[in-house]
This record gives structure tokens, sequence and C-alpha cells, in this order.
């Protein structure tokens, strides 16, 4: 097994070290509609393992000065590191600028901690194990309680260590509070606390009932509270709606009437803090998912186990599906569609985006369950491209877990692993998770659309040819699989730029093809020229879509705007009011783009996309987004006795393959490279090779020597196949257009 650190963000596999694919670009403020600019989780993850780095080697610098000056030869203990909410900087400027949520304490004016002595070396004992809040008053770590700011409701929080916020100690007679709901921190004087048992007289009924924020606080202080004293509730049952949907408000209202009862039968012996564990305050930052980390697995103590017991391997009995298992937020919204357990929104984002975002070795760029880790195990199968980080096979395979996979040479992954009837301890791998992961991206969509107009099939003899726009037409793959199905084209109008493409186009179509250049340059007047037509389709270019790309430039801004022209010469094309001729289109771009991108794309073309993967016909892997009108666009995909479904099939006499398929092609030379090791895929007089383009042509589904014009390289080439759409993936979905226009 190869375990590959990756801390900072360096990608996974042996160029880890030299080529970064998880470095973010710069934040960009959007003046084109769609969401503003946010932090995503991975993000986030940077940013807390960088603070709290630069925390810990601070305190250790503190630490060996102290030593150091009282010639003690002892190590220093342990420090356990802490996670910091963030405060993007989008979010302190929407601060700054607009009026001050009355329910969220958080950004309020609290007193100044006390700056960190750096330079006192004088203490004969280290920063991280010096006494904490021992002034003489109440409120120690882990305590839950009430906090009062200026023009706020009584806000739960909960006491923790100035560890815990990265920054400097609290002032004598103050408190670092941690905030349910956002996770947020502020310095709290004592006087301005109450104990949590005071419920009845903090709780304040209409925030309730008017602010969301400050119903996911109580519900988290709850959940905390409620483990502590033991108490059970009857847990929610799995819904696709959010924490504000009518399961997750019962749930709340039966601990709110237990609060207000006052904890029986514990009473307020029962919130305590846990004995013994001076730092057990950090396992209960689980409940919030905006604090929460995934390595965190410290178990509650004997007695007081709640539903996040499921995170002690030993236990088979927790109810796993009520948990995120990427996050172990409880706000789940839908299951994980690959293991057994719940899935939170937060989480389900992350890995529409990451789910097919590779690296340059061909490996997933993340973690499998949580999208996230920096440190992640991959797998030892050649045909296999999953990763697993470390502290996800700690926490649900069992401790240790993860070093006996590393010691493993070749280590088969969960996914693969075919022992244990797929239970690796917590993780359960669905025996039907091919159809929950198709099922996952057919459904993801977080918007609904009137279903576009359907057309009735035309009588045989009143089929005329098609009329076709091809935007962004590549090696003209449209064209060619029309002629393939045997479906007569009378017009094939198409803007392209790359002068290769149009060589490919010209010779290989014999001059059918009207080249219109630049998409931009299209008008209204040249469309009313060339048309009326039939069909529009395109795939404008993803390179500044794609989240592979760490400097891309999204939607609205270099190529990604490219879609606005598709956009505008689809309205164009379309028929007047009251012409009722069959009228299709077709949009094409990647599955790994941005969550926001997709939405904003969707609503623009009023339809949720369809994900279909090139693998399940062609002998690579090639998962696309496609958005559309045609017939039938998500029936289940086909392949027919004339696909090449293994790479051997598609290799010349005298060659052998290496693997079954091969991974996704791109216009880099290195994408034909296979496995965490960098093989070459073909075997011939007994040494490696590289794909041929005539090989390379095959595995798109493009005919023998389709590129080889013009004396193009095979780089050339493989450029222009790496643009282009997989020929047995367009004839499935351009097959129904046989029931609409003339056929040969």
């Amino acid at each position: 097994t190869v375990c590959v650190p990756c801390f900072g963000g360096p990608g996974t596999g042996r160029l880890r070290g030299s080529v970064s694919l998880r470095q973010r670009p710069i934040p960009r403020v959007t003046f084109q509609a769609g969401d503003p600019y946010y932090i995503s989780k991975r993000t986030r993850e940077e940013w807390l393992a960088k603070w709290k780095m630069e925390a810990e080697k601070k305190a250790q610098l503190v630490s060996v000065l102290n030593l150091m000056e009282d010639h003690e030869e002892m190590e220093p203990e342990p420090q356990q590191k802490e996670e910091v909410s963030v405060i993007t900087p989008h979010q302190q400027q929407q601060q700054q600028q607009q009026p001050t949520d009355p329910a969220s304490p958080t950004v309020a004016t609290t007193p100044e901690p006390v700056p960190m002595a750096g330079g006192d070396k004088t203490s004969p004992k280290t920063a991280d194990t010096e006494p904490e809040y021992e002034d003489g008053r109440d409120f120690g770590i882990g305590e839950l309680v009430w906090g009062k700011l200026r023009g706020f409701s009584w806000w739960p929080g909960r006491i923790v260590s100035w560890w815990m916020t990265g920054r400097s100690r609290a002032a004598e007679g103050t408190r670092w509070v941690m905030w349910f709901g956002d996770g947020k921190f502020s310095v709290v004087c004592v006087e301005k606390l109450l104990p949590f048992s005071s419920f009845s007289n903090a709780f304040h009924q209409p925030t309730f009932i008017k602010q969301p924020m400050y119903k996911k606080a109580i519900y988290e202080v709850l959940q905390v509270a409620s483990t502590r004293a033991g108490k059970a509730f009857l847990a929610c049952p799995e819904s696709d709606e959010t924490d504000t949907s009518k399961s997750v408000d019962l749930h709340n209202n039966q601990m709110i009437d237990w609060a207000m009862t006052g904890f029986q039968p514990t009473g307020p012996k029962g919130l305590e803090p846990p004995e013994g564990k001076l730092k057990f305050h950090v396992y209960f930052t689980m409940i919030c998912s905006e604090c929460i980390g995934n390595h965190l697995s410290l178990e509650p103590p004997e007695g007081k186990r709640s539903s996040y017991h499921v995170y002690n391997p030993s236990n088979k009995t927790g109810q796993v599906k009520y948990i995120c298992i990427s996050c172990g937020s409880l706000n789940v919204s839908r299951e994980h569609p690959l293991f057994a357990g719940g899935m939170c929104q937060s989480c389900k984002n992350c890995f529409l985006e990451c789910a097919y975002q590779y690296d340059d070795d061909g490996y997933q760029s993340y973690c499998t369950i949580c999208c996230g880790g920096r440190e992640v195990l991959m797998c030892g199968n050649n045909n296999c491209c999953r990763c697993f980080c470390v502290e996800c096979v700690d926490l649900l395979v069992g401790p240790g877990a993860a070093q006996i996979a590393i010691k493993e040479d070749p280590w088969c992954c969960y996914m693969c692993e075919k022992g244990q009837k797929g239970v690796f301890g917590l993780l359960e791998r669905h025996t039907d998770w091919p159809c929950r992961l198709q099922h996952f991206f057919a459904n993801n969509h977080d918007q609904d659309f009137e279903q576009p107009k359907l057309y009735p099939p035309v009588m045989a003899e009143k089929r005329q040819p098609i009329r076709v726009l091809s935007l962004f037409d590549g090696i003209a793959t449209g064209l060619l699989v029309l002629k393939e199905l045997g479906i007569q084209v009378e017009r094939y109008v198409a803007s392209e730029v790359c002068e290769d493409s149009i060589t490919v186009g010209i010779v290989r179509h014999q001059g059918r093809i009207m080249y219109v250049g630049d998409v931009r340059n299209v008008t209204r007047k040249h469309l009313h020229e060339w048309g009326p037509f039939d069909l529009v389709i395109g795939g404008s270019p993803c390179n500044d879509l794609s989240i592979v790309n760490p400097a891309r430039k999204g939607l609205y801004e270099g190529t990604g705007r490219l879609f606005f022209e598709f956009y505008r010469l689809l309205h164009e094309a379309r028929p007047k009011e009251g012409d009722n001729r069959p009228f299709f289109w077709l949009f094409e771009n990647v599955v790994a783009m941005g969550v926001s991108d997709k939405r904003d794309i969707s609503r623009f073309l009023e339809c949720n996309p369809v994900m279909i993967d090139a693998k399940e016909v062609t002998a690579a892997h090639r998962a696309r987004y496609f958005w559309g009108n045609l017939p039938g666009m998500n029936r289940p995909l086909t392949a027919m006795f004339t696909d090449r479904l293994d790479l051997q099939d598609c290799l010349e006499h005298g060659r052998t393959a290496k693997f079954g398929k091969v991974r996704t092609i791109t216009t880099r030379s290195n994408s034909i490279k296979q496995g965490k090791d960098q093989h070459f895929p073909v075997f011939m007089n007994e040494k490696e090779d590289i794909l041929w383009c005539t090989e390379m042509e095959r595995v798109f589904g493009f005919p023998v020597h389709y590129t080889d014009v013009s004396n193009m390289s095979r780089l050339a080439r493989q450029r222009l196949l790496g643009r282009s759409w997989s020929v047995p993936v367009i004839r499935h979905l351009f097959a129904p257009l046989k029931e609409y226009f003339a056929c040969v």
C-alpha cells in the first residue's frame, strides 16, 4: 500500500511533491448571477491545518524555552490539536456591511483577550499544561452555559480552552465560549454567563420560532446535554429534508420539554462534563458540523454513549444511517451512495464535486468516504482508482486499521475487497453501490423544473432530413454519429476555432460541414440565413469549470463564460411561438465542476443534467453531464455487440493490455499512464508501451485513422481526442432521433 501525506494540499501519488491539484484559486467577487463566493470544506480544512500547525509550533517553542531555563530533562506532553471555526473573508465583509443578525451573538463586540506572553520564559510549566480558569469563579472547561452579549438573546454555548480557539488566553474573570449553531468563539465575562440548567429562564421562544440558527443551536446543545445525562430520545426517521424538517422539529420539541422540566431524572448534575478527561469536551464538537474534523475518535465515558457510539468500531449496533459518516453531523439529508450511513448536505456537495476528480496519477484526489483527508491510502488494484484517508479508516474500520493497510502490498481497498461480505468494522459496502451511485448523480438536483416539451414521433412519410447547429464542434463527433445512425443530414453548421479540428472535419466529411468560425461572432441574422435548425448541440470548454484545474476562473470568467454563448444561440434557434416542429438540443460538460456552477447552468437551461459514464460502453472511464431535451436521455446505457468494452479489444495485433479499462484520457500526455506507479497500459515485445493513436481512436469509438490527417503528431491527435465526445455515448443519446427525421 502507498500511504501518501497530503499536508498543505498536494495530490495523491508519486507526483504529489511537485504538482498540486489542491491549490485553490484566489477568492473572486462574483458580479453576475449566481451564488456568492464561498469557502469549500476542503479549503476550510487546509486553512485549519495551517493554523493548527502554526499554533503548535508556537507552543513547542515556548515549551523548549521553558525547559531550557529550568534545566529539566523531560519531554513536553503531547498537545491536543484543536480545530478553529473559520470566518471567511466574505463573511467578515458581510458582517461589516450588513445589519447585525439579532440572533447571532458571535458578531458582537466582546472583551479582548489578554495577549499571549510569547516572551515570558520564566514559567516552569509548558503553555499547554498551565492551569486555566482558576480564578475562583464558576464555569470550567466543558460546561454547558448560556451566554449574554449586548443586543442579543441568551445563547447556548460551551466553555472551551483557549487552545481550541487558536488565539490567546482569556483575561481573568472571562471565559472562552464556543457558541452552538455556528461553532464560533467569543470571550464573555462570567457575570454574563448562566449555567445551562437555567434553561426555563434563558430559553427565548420568539427567537426559537423566528431564527433558524437559534433553533439549530438549541438542537445541538440539547443533543450534548442528553448525551451527558444518558437520556435517550426517539431518533429522527431518515429523511431527505434538512434540520428544519418536521422529524427534526419533533425531536427538538421532545428535548425542549425534557429541559423545561429540569433535565430529569439526573437534574443539573447530569449536565456536568465527564470527570477524569480534561479535554473530553473535544468529543462533543462532533455535534457542530462546522467545527468537526474527520480525525476525532475520542470516546464518551462508560455508560454515557449517545448515538455517536457508532464511532466505536467494536459496537455493531449503532444506527449509522442517522449520522453523516463523512463528518459526523446529525443533519443527515440522504444515504451515502457507497457505504451504509448518512450524508449531510455539505458533504453531499463535496461528494458531487470530488467523486470524479482525479490527480495526474489517475487516482481520486480525495477520500472516497469523506472527500477530504490529508493522508490517503491508494488501492493496489490496477483497475481501481479510489483512495481512503487514514482518519476514516481508523475511525470506521477500527483503530490501527490504517497501519495494517500500509503494511499490505498490494492493498485492496474496501470497494474491491471481496471477503467479509463487504463489511469492515462499521464500514459496510452497499451490495448495489453501482446503482446507488448512478441514482445519486441522477437525483442530486436542488432545483425542480418543468418537464421539457415532448414531441410525438413523426410519421415515416413526413420525416425530413435534419439540420444541425454544432457549437464548439471539435472533430465533428455529432455528424459522425448521425451518419452512423443513418439519419439524413441536410445541413451541418459548425462553430470551431481549432485549425486541427477543422482539418479533421473537412477531410473526413468531404466538405459537408459549413464552418462559421468563432461562436462569439455568430449573430441572430446569421442563424436566420443558415436555419432553421432542428438540433443544436455543443459542449463549451471545461478548463475554467473543472475543479481539477487549480487556476480555474469559473462560469463567469475565462472560457467558462462561453456557456452563455451556447445559451444565447440556443435561444435564438428555438422555433417561434406556434411552430410545433420537433426541436432538440444537447449541452455537455464535465462532472467535476463546482456545485454552484452546475446549479447556474441548470437554471439557465431550465433542466437538470443526466450523468453518463462512457465506461459502460467503451474501454475508458469518462463521466460527463448532459443537459437537453432528447427523448429518453435518462434511460439505461446499454452496450452493443460492436462496442469495445475491454482495452484488449482496442489494441493492435501482438500487443497485450495490462488493464481492463483505462482512466479518463485528456489532452495531457501523462493521462495515458495508469495507477499509482504510473504504468504504461500496454505490453509489447517484453516492454511497456503507451497507447497508439489508432488504439485511442478505438477507445473513443472513432474509426481507425480518423484523426490521421495533415501529418499531425501523436500528441496533437491525443489533444483532439481528449477534447472530443465518446462516440457510443452520443449514439446512445441520438438514437431516438430516428423517429423524427428521415433516414437512409
